[in-house]
């Protein structure tokens, strides 16, 4: 029962802070939304910076999906389509993750560093994979850093356009051809 009960904070705490943010999500309505008090909620999460930091860890497993972490796979453009069709089967994930990182970039928020080192760290495995496979230049001219920081743009940019409109469904094409040109025709190749 007592995984189950801290499961349930979890989903609770994820849909509020998707529709409040973090500081308009309480301890005091997480616990009125699923019957407890707040010291039972105290019981699973010691403070709402534990519950935050729990969210920010399940946002991060359920983003990796079945991906292999840190690994590029052999057609990036179709990798990273898969990432985008991951997240919108995930809408309550992706939501609260684009609300904590919005929040995260134009407040004093405890998720900040958080954010800054995941970029950090993401481009950092993106840009070495990018450079082991094609060097220092991608077919498309672009150094691999580059190109690692374009990713990660059109991946936030797609997912807050999708958010804004979830009736478009043609986001994973977008993002495989887009990719296409970035990455070359040859992407699913080695270095020439």
């Amino acid at each position: 029962m007592s995984a189950g009960r801290r499961e349930e904070i979890l989903r609770v705490a994820l849909d509020m802070i998707a529709e409040r943010g973090y500081r308009g999500t309480s301890l005091d309505a997480i616990a009125r939304s699923i019957g407890l008090t707040r010291q039972g909620v105290l019981h699973y999460f010691p403070g709402k910076q534990q519950l935050l930091a729990a969210i920010l860890e399940r946002t991060a497993e359920l983003g990796r999906g079945e991906l292999p972490p840190h690994r590029l796979q052999p057609d990036v453009p179709a990798q990273m389509a898969a990432v985008v069709a991951h997240n919108r089967e995930h809408a309550e994930f992706a939501q609260a993750y684009s609300v904590l990182m919005a929040e995260s970039a134009v407040t004093s928020h405890p998720a900040r560093e958080h954010f800054r080192e995941h970029y950090r760290q993401v481009l950092a495995e993106m840009t070495d994979s990018f450079t082991e496979r094609w060097g220092e230049r991608l077919p498309s001219g672009l150094t691999p850093h580059a190109a690692g920081v374009a990713v990660l743009a059109l991946l936030d940019g797609m997912q807050q356009q999708w958010l804004l409109d979830r009736d478009r469904t043609d986001d994973p094409e977008i993002m495989q051809a887009v990719l296409t040109v970035l990455f070359g025709t040859g992407s699913s190749g080695d270095r020439p």
